[in-house]
């Protein structure tokens, strides 16, 4: 017999069929046939002609017919077998063979007989089939929370599942069997079935318990066959509109302690959906409640219904945020979101409280304007910050940095080799950055080398990599180099007019043939890497002294950026000392501020280090001064004398009052004047004024030691 114990999918005629079964031959004898029978242990076999086509079958009932009929036993089996021939194929589902026309059934895959099926065969995978399905269904029905009891048209119990045995207290097997109504008499089970009709949601009680039922009738083939109820323990329900109940009334209580609040209260989801606020934010904002409930508060300030969004801080930062806003109505507020977490801790919720601070902005707004210069110059180092790509170090105000960003970006999107000059510090590797992350490689590896900082014996590895054994001390499986690394991204080769001579071919090499042989090695490895160089060198000149190759300058140099000393770009200074001071008061933990003399001071020194040398120059003042404000006795002596070398200069860091700007000029000029001349009358003779004059401003603006030589 085959084997059937098959689980899981559709069931195949290659799972039952018994395999490679015997064959006959039309000129074969029945006696044969019967002895092959018998020693086989089989009760039938196909009959194939000389090219092993199927073209009949002999089965025991063949001999047991010829038996009774009185023949010979030597007939051949052409005179007996069965002619009309049904066949299948191995992976024939089974459920297409379940009648009772199918007997024995040889199997064929292609002209091949694989096997042979019989009837019994048959019955007991359909049997088995049956059986799983049944066992799947008890499953299903036992599993479920609700009680399910079924009877048959003659109110007799057929279905009685788990959870009715619990909610019950009645066995299955004590249940089925019984008639309904006299196990449970009120179920209305037997009435169902008689007449047909469903009694859908109805309050039922069984063993002093109260229910929820569905009670429906059963139809098998149009007839009406039984019903089926499906109860649900009433007493859930309750605890469910106890506990409803229960949170409207905390839902009352909530919106009456909201709504009394003096102040305004507004409620958004963790995602920043407004859920609610109560009657005094719209009093205090002019604004109603239907343009904001439903909505995102980042949709609420693009629309500029609110000025900045505080919940969307809060959310952003995962603490509390208190800012100043300005609604679309003129109203003033101040507001503090604070988030709310859950027992995971997400943000679930943020409350924001909102107060009218209209008139007190305005009175602080009249305070501001009788500040004067120094309320003005700390508003102006709130500069804009021009970023690209979220880089938090590239801060330009000037139009000449605009100009070159604008550029630097356009170009990025090329895969053109870029130069990049510039005196040092001026930012050449930010530069090249941002070259990187508004490119196609952004996502790629952005690589940095400072030729200039490796020793020149180790630079050429470094670069190209080596091979096992290319010297001592070498690694044995070898090492990818800096170009290799960057493969598919960007590889910046700072200080390019430091590299060594007879690195300058390999060089050369690679960005003709974008291919590397690495030390060692004679294998040329194919890089795909954007190149990107910088020096503070003028390279021509390098060229003309014969220490830079002619031609790797023009490989180099297909599109030159030069970057404009700090010099040439002051009014970059101001935003750039408001970052400075702001990142490194974060750094050392401290709230310094700086004087706009010191910054109207920076304005007039040459920076040779560049912003490098105004990074480092804040930083020290920082850390050294013990004063709250910086001023111009924190500054370095250097800084005074590069000032003093040159005094045909004044210098005013941008648009100003013009009162402002006249008094800057005149402390500029009489500072100037101090330290050219010897005595006030020098001084009054060369400005044009009287000496008291001079020494009347002077103590204005506090200019010490003037006048003391009249």
């Amino acid at each position: 017999m085959p084997n059937i114990e098959k689980s899981g999918g559709m069931m195949k005629l290659r799972d039952i069929m018994t395999p490679n079964p015997i064959t006959l031959r039309p000129e074969q004898s029945v006696q044969e046939a019967a002895a092959l029978f018998s020693d086989r242990q089989v009760d039938g076999a196909p009959v194939i002609d000389e090219n092993g086509n199927i073209i009949g079958l002999f089965t025991k009932s063949h001999i047991f017919r010829m038996v009774s009929q009185g023949m010979n036993a030597h007939t051949p089996l052409s005179e007996f077998m069965t002619r009309q021939v049904n066949t299948g194929h191995p992976d024939d589902n089974i459920e297409d063979y379940l009648n009772p026309g199918v007997g024995r059934l040889p199997i064929l895959d292609g002209n091949n007989i694989v096997g042979i099926i019989t009837r019994s065969d048959l019955f007991a995978a359909f049997f088995r089939s049956y059986k799983e399905i049944s066992t799947e269904l008890d499953t299903i029905i036992n599993s479920t929370h609700n009680l399910i009891v079924a009877v048959n048209e003659k109110g007799i119990i057929t279905v009685f599942n788990k959870a009715a045995e619990i909610n019950l207290g009645m066995k299955a097997d004590e249940a089925r069997g019984k008639k309904v109504i006299d196990i449970f008499p009120t179920s209305g089970l037997i009435d169902v079935a008689h007449t047909g009709n469903a009694e859908p949601v109805k309050n039922l009680i069984l063993s002093g318990r109260k229910f929820l039922s569905n009670r429906t009738p059963i139809y098998k083939n149009g007839k009406l066959a039984g019903a089926v109820a499906v109860l649900q323990d009433i007493s859930e329900i309750e605890n469910i509109s106890r506990e409803l109940e229960y949170v409207k009334e905390l839902n009352r209580e909530l919106d009456a302690i909201i709504d009394s609040s003096f102040d305004g209260l507004y409620i958004t989801d963790g995602d920043g959906l407004t859920l609610r606020l109560n009657k005094a934010y719209e009093r205090i904002t002019g604004v109603s409640e239907s343009e904001f409930i439903g909505r995102n508060v980042t949709d609420i300030e693009t629309e500029g219904i609110v000025s900045e969004s505080v919940t969307a801080l809060a959310i952003k930062k995962k603490e509390p945020v208190t800012i100043i806003q300005e609604m679309k109505t003129g109203k003033t507020t101040l507001s503090t979101a604070s988030p709310v977490y859950d027992e995971v801790g997400n943000i679930f919720r943020v409350v924001s409280n909102v107060r009218d601070i209209t008139e007190l902005n305005m009175l602080k707004q009249k305070l501001e304007e009788v500040e004067g210069l120094s309320q003005h110059y700390e508003s102006q180092l709130r500069t804009l910050r021009l970023q690209y790509k979220g880089s938090n170090n590239i801060i330009i105000n000037s139009s000449k940095m605009k100009d070159l960003f604008d550029m630097v970006i356009r170009l990025a999107q090329f895969d053109s080799t870029i130069l990049i000059t510039g005196e040092s510090g001026t930012g050449k590797e930010l530069i090249a950055e941002t070259i990187h992350k508004n490119s196609n490689r952004i996502n790629g590896p952005y690589i940095k080398v400072n030729c200039g900082a490796i020793p020149e014996n180790l630079l050429e590895s470094e670069l190209f990599g080596y091979e096992y054994g290319a010297f001592t001390g070498a690694k044995k499986e070898g090492k990818a180099g800096y170009f290799q690394l960057a493969t598919g991204g960007t590889l910046f080769l700072d200080e390019i007019g430091d590299l060594p001579y007879n690195l300058q071919v390999k060089l050369l090499r690679v960005l003709q043939n974008r291919e590397i042989v690495r030390v060692g090695g004679v294998k040329s490895i194919p890089v795909d890497a954007r190149i990107v160089t910088g020096t503070n060198h003028k390279l021509l000149e390098l060229v003309e002294k014969k220490m830079f190759r002619e031609d790797l300058y023009y490989r180099l140099n297909v599109v030159p950026v030069h970057v404009p000393p700090l010099r040439d770009r002051k009014e970059d200074i101001p935003p750039l000392v408001a970052h400075f001071m702001q990142m490194f008061n974060r750094k050392h933990k401290l709230d310094k501020k700086i004087s706009p003399e010191v910054v109207e001071i920076f304005m007039g020194y040459n920076w040779p280090g560049n912003v490098r040398e105004l990074e480092n120059l804040i930083e020290r003042l920082l850390v050294i001064s013990t004063k709250i404000v910086l001023t111009r006795e924190d500054l370095p002596s250097f800084i005074s004398e590069a000032l003093l070398e040159n005094t045909s200069e004044v210098f005013v860091s941008g648009i100003i009052p013009l009162h402002d700007a006249v008094e800057s000029v005149e402390r500029q000029i009489l500072e100037k004047a101090y330290a050219k001349f010897r005595t006030t009358r020098q001084m009054a003779k060369e400005l044009k004024v009287d000496a008291s004059t001079v020494v009347r401003k002077a103590a204005k603006y506090g200019i010490s030691h003037l006048g003391r030589n009249i």
